[in-house]
């Protein structure tokens, strides 16, 4: 899907426009003028249409002059998974956006899609990291008591109508 957003100028006695690539707002800016016939040099980018996940990553990206062509490439060339750990890096966990930019990967984060802590906690059993418990003893488990404990250290976040779940180191 495309990306579209909006220039929006400072200069109140100026129009702004939309633009869907870096190019496009090239275009555009070189020819906005305000009222005075005065070349218009600042503006607000705003985020106006497309993806769920993209709007979140331009919220998590702030967008403006200097950044929305990189926002464009990283919007174009990442998968969701990228995407998402952008956003829980950058938006949650509070790492500079420099940190991440160039590799959603490079930061220490635990991040799992999976609706309810409780969840969460029953896969951690699955998965053995509570050691190797017997599969017919696994009913007597506390899983609530066991997803508690998990949300010391574990935190929760939508992003685009999904559920998350996530772990800063």
């Amino acid at each position: 899907m495309t990306i579209t957003l909006h220039a929006t100028p400072y200069d109140i006695s100026a129009t702004g426009f939309y633009f869907e690539t870096a190019e496009e707002y090239g275009t555009k800016a070189a020819k906005a003028v305000n009222s005075y016939g005065q070349q218009v040099e600042e503006f607000e980018i705003q985020f106006i249409d497309g993806e769920a996940i993209d709007c979140e990553l331009a919220k998590a990206w702030e967008l403006n002059q200097a950044n929305f062509a990189a926002f464009f490439e990283a919007a174009d060339q990442w998968d969701e998974e990228q995407k998402r750990r952008y956003i829980v890096a950058v938006g949650e966990c509070g790492y500079a956006h420099e940190d991440v930019a160039a590799d959603p990967y490079s930061v220490d984060i635990d991040l799992y899609e999976t609706p309810s802590m409780r969840e969460l906690a029953e896969q951690f059993v699955e998965e053995g990291l509570f050691g190797d418990i017997p599969e017919r003893l696994q009913s007597y488990l506390d899983y609530d008591a066991i997803a508690r404990d998990l949300a010391i250290d574990y935190a929760e976040t939508e992003i685009a109508g999904q559920t998350l779940i996530y772990r800063c180191h």
